[in-house]
């Protein structure tokens, strides 16, 4: 099934390479403030299911452009065609493809592919994480100090700008650094890999996050909502870490959800 996934994921980033030198010419739609889909979007998305159809009609699929579609099936793929549109749109090198397979409430497969760099990360459940067939783990960092890490910026919704800020204040003061490159999925790869050492990140879809939070458990590293649960796929909220930076993450983040208004979405 990942070698399957790698296929689609490959068809959908020669689309995306192809159309870069007419991105002045690509059509645009804005699904809501500061959200744009682009017939690039749509192309690659086709040529993924395409792929997938083929080798497993009886899946079902959750793809970002198209929504559901045979919603009771057993397996489940989930599909970002191309994570990071606003980065393409600009000619800003930092976007990816990224999809996952769900089997009933468990993720079992993840690939995540970089078009420009073709670092293509995959893991499948139990059988550890890799970069290029090369075996990837997370950093060894100790505690915040120090750390390097990612982040997303509300841009769609900013009703909860507030808090989101609160948080990366008080990260912002242990830490190196704190990028804000622009693919939740590239970002949770890059952590796998060692990269970063923790990302967070508010209000995100399944299929940002659903690839890339089994490939950072399969090189080591915990996932969880700001409570400490599993619930990010279903709310989109997201702590991702190597296991000693995890729990100071976490320490920082929670009070500073449960004690704004944004708590009450977990209380619905």
């Amino acid at each position: 099934m990942v070698n399957i996934a790698v296929r689609a994921a490959r068809a959908a980033g020669n689309i995306i390479v192809r159309n870069m030198d007419r991105i002045d010419r690509i059509k645009i739609t804005s699904k809501r403030s500061n959200d744009f889909v682009s017939e690039v979007d749509q192309q690659a998305e086709a040529a993924i299911i395409d792929v997938l159809k083929h080798a497993y009609p009886n899946h079902g699929f959750f793809a970002e452009e198209s929504g559901r579609q045979d919603e009771g099936a057993e397996y489940q793929w989930i599909i970002d065609p191309l994570d990071g549109t606003t980065n393409y749109l600009h000619g800003f090198p930092q976007f990816s493809v990224s999809i996952g397979l769900k089997h009933k409430l468990r993720m079992e497969a993840a690939v995540i592919y970089d078009p420009l760099t073709q670092e293509l990360f995959t893991a499948a459940r139990g059988e550890g994480a890799r970069m290029n067939d090369k075996r990837i783990r997370v950093s060894g960092h100790v505690g915040l100090k120090a750390a390097l890490l990612s982040t997303g910026f509300p841009y769609t919704d900013q009703s909860y700008l507030g808090t989101y800020l609160e948080t990366m204040k008080a990260l912002m003061a242990p830490a190196a650094g704190i990028r804000r490159p622009g693919s939740a999925a590239l970002d949770l790869a890059w952590l796998a890999a060692g990269r970063t050492d923790g990302f967070w990140e508010f209000n995100l879809n399944a299929w940002d996050i659903a690839a890339g939070t089994l490939i950072v458990r399969e090189a080591g590293g915990i996932v969880s909502d700001f409570y400490g649960n599993d619930g990010y796929l279903d709310n989109g909220d997201i702590i991702a870490a190597s296991p000693r930076v995890f729990p100071e993450m976490l320490k920082i983040i929670e009070p500073c959800v449960r004690n704004s208004a944004y708590a009450k979405r977990y209380q619905t």
